[in-house]
């Protein structure tokens, strides 16, 4: 099992949560779909709450009031071991700050920026939190993806601020990819998504998440009121799903792996959307 608890090299996915108008319909249907238990973190961190997979930490989940007009969804977070500096790196390198640098009690640091393809992140320092305990196995989140639709601007944005190298997956008009690296181990992936993004859909994070039995999980997504987008079918990379939640928060479901994928003792890697 691919489990841990010490923090995450900066650059890497280390964290997702979901923003959520209706968290109590949000911790049945992910309880159903992917056996979560919650944790309400109390009035102290407004609420917080934290989803484990057999006693071990993989998401969280915040209440969205609407204040400020934003949907539900998932959001990713990259490690980071100096907040302040990576947000000042990233600004200085176009992003927008969604929430400034703050500390989170003993847990850690956070913030949140837009960067510069209109992809919203997070960005998250470590403390006694440290992110993920368990990925890559059935219940956890195996991949994140920048879907953009400038993929020259998010590429030179994270190379820049992250150090991310990138190795090429395809370089074609039909499906341009590249998937980041972090000290020579795969971390995340980049798709040129421009072509085939709605208009009123921005450049956006995808979070997948990996079950057991895809086709199993796409049903109990439409037996506890989410929605189906595309799938299940089979990719090079595994077989994959894209579902929304019964509040509209999209997600991916991925069962497998690809030939090559990181062992236990290295970051998250896993499928990537064709």
């Amino acid at each position: 099992m691919a489990t841990r608890d010490t923090a995450f090299a900066p650059g890497t996915p280390c964290w997702v949560d979901l923003f959520t108008s209706d968290p109590e319909k949000a911790q049945a249907f992910y309880g159903a779909v992917f056996g979560w238990e919650f944790e309400n973190s109390g009035e102290e961190f407004g609420g917080y709450l934290l989803a484990r997979s057999g006693g071990h930490q993989v998401a969280g989940a915040m209440k969205n009031d609407g204040a400020n007009g934003t949907p539900d969804g998932w959001t990713t977070y990259l490690a980071t071991a100096d907040v302040d500096a990576h947000v000042a790196a990233a600004t200085a390198a176009g992003a927008v700050v969604v929430a400034p640098a703050m500390q989170v009690g003993p847990l850690g640091s956070m913030a949140v920026l837009v960067d510069p393809a209109g992809g919203a992140f997070g960005l998250w320092q470590a403390a006694a939190h440290t992110g993920f305990t368990k990925y890559n196995e059935a219940g956890s989140v195996t991949w994140n993806e920048n879907h953009s639709k400038d993929y020259a601007a998010s590429k030179a944005f994270y190379a820049q601020v992250f150090g991310w190298d990138y190795e090429v997956t395809s370089d074609t008009d039909e499906f341009r990819y590249v998937t980041a690296k972090v000290a020579g181990e795969p971390v995340a992936g980049l798709m040129d998504s421009a072509s085939f993004l709605p208009a009123d859909v921005p450049t956006h994070w995808a979070v997948y998440f990996s079950v057991d039995d895809v086709d199993a999980a796409v049903q109990a997504v439409r037996d506890h009121g989410g929605t189906v987008l595309m799938g299940p079918e089979d990719s090079p990379f595994g077989r994959i799903a894209d579902v929304l939640d019964p509040t509209g928060a999209a997600f991916k479901l991925h069962g497998g792996f690809p030939t090559g994928a990181a062992d236990a003792d290295a970051e998250p890697a896993g499928a990537a959307s064709v």
